[in-house]
This record gives structure tokens, C-alpha cells and sequence, in this order.
């Protein structure tokens, strides 16, 4: 854990490192602390490191849905879209997901259309999106899934409709990630409409 890959795969910023991880590394931060206690797709992971521990991990992959990955930006940047899936911090000190997150914008290759969402379910407003300077592309509507084999959200369902799992509302936030005439094409072509921030409700924690 923790090894460096190369100099181009490390990031230093505000006393912490931030630099690429394996998918091995990624599981005790997602399966014991995050709520959702499920492996999404994972194509990059990074970790954020305080004195050699690693403290926090953020993963990106395939967002489950290709109408999605179409829908974005359209048929020709498809294959440009990963979902930021999992970011999960051990102590959630002041401003550790902000730096994970932009250090890991470092390391990504790019160009890329990165796609995350807050949960509504959970209380979350996507602050930290927000302070990373995400595009809020609006909120989905909650609706219901087939059921994977555990019970839960699966791109692999059993393809029994009659079992449904209940998928709540979440925020939308969108980022060009890239040069500058890199991020001002994609942008040109992002197909959702660009909202104010929603504010935080009283509950909401992040």
C-alpha cells in the first residue's frame, strides 16, 4: 500500500500526499465506512496520505448507466465519461476531501467528463462539489430498480422485475476535466443545463 508508481503518479499538497492505490487498497474505506457497503467499477483509485497512512481513498469507473455516458455530451464523448464513485476519509478533517479530489484531478488522464452525485437519502447536498467547482446539472427523480442478487443496486440484476430496490433522488454535478480549450469544447457540448448550487437544508451534512 501506498507504493509510487511513478513521479507523474504523486501529488503533494498541504502536508499530504495523494497518489495512485490499488483496488485492494480501496476495500476497507468502501466495505467498513462507507454506507453504501458495496464495490462499484473501479478504473482509478487514489489515496490520500498523512505520514504514510493512507487516511482516504476516492475511485473512479463506469457509471452503470451508458444512456449516461451518451447523454452527457453526446455519442462521440462516451468513452470520456468515468463517475468520481467513492470517496470515503477515515477522519474527514477540514478540507481532506477537497484536496483528495484535486489532487486526484491531477493524476487522471484526460481529457475526461467526470460525473458524481450526492444522495439526497443520505442527507448530502454536494458541498464538497460545490468547493471543487463542479457543474450542478439538477436532480434525478427517485425511482425504483431491479434487484441484484443481494438485494441491492446492480448493473448485473437478476432480471426479475417483479424485485425492485428503491433508488432515491441524488444531485448532479459535472466537470470538464482537461486544457482549457480542452474543458470549453466539452463544455460546448455538455447536453444538461448548468443550475445554481442547491442550498443546504437544515439536516443536510455535506
Amino acid at each position: 500500500m501506498g507504493k509510487l508508481y511513478n513521479d507523474s503518479e504523486c501529488v503533494f499538497v498541504s502536508g499530504y500526499s495523494v497518489e495512485r492505490i490499488s483496488y485492494a487498497d480501496t476495500k476497507p474505506f468502501i466495505l467498513d465506512i462507507h454506507y453504501a457497503k458495496r464495490m462499484p467499477s473501479i478504473s482509478y483509485a487514489y489515496g490520500l496520505f498523512s505520514f504514510d497512512e493512507l487516511i482516504g481513498i476516492i475511485s473512479y469507473g463506469s457509471p452503470a448507466s451508458p444512456s449516461l455516458c451518451k447523454g452527457i455530451a453526446g455519442e462521440k464523448n462516451k468513452k470520456l465519461v468515468i463517475e468520481l464513485n467513492r470517496l470515503v476519509l477515515k477522519n474527514n478533517k477540514k478540507n481532506e476531501a477537497s484536496i483528495l479530489i484535486g489532487a486526484s484531478f491531477k493524476l487522471l488522464p484526460k481529457p475526461r467528463i467526470i460525473v458524481s452525485y450526492a444522495d439526497t437519502a443520505q442527507n448530502h447536498l454536494g458541498v464538497v462539489y460545490q468547493a471543487t467547482n463542479f457543474l450542478f446539472t439538477g436532480t434525478s427523480k427517485p425511482r425504483t430498480d431491479m434487484a441484484g442478487k443481494d438485494g441491492k443496486h446492480s448493473r448485473h440484476h437478476l432480471g426479475d422485475r417483479t424485485k425492485r430496490v428503491y433508488r432515491s433522488a441524488k444531485h448532479r454535478y459535472v466537470y470538464m476535466l482537461g486544457s482549457k480549450n480542452e474543458r470549453k469544447g466539452l463544455l460546448k457540448q455538455l447536453n444538461y443545463k448548468i443550475m445554481d448550487y442547491p442550498k443546504r437544508q437544515e439536516g443536510q451534512i455535506r
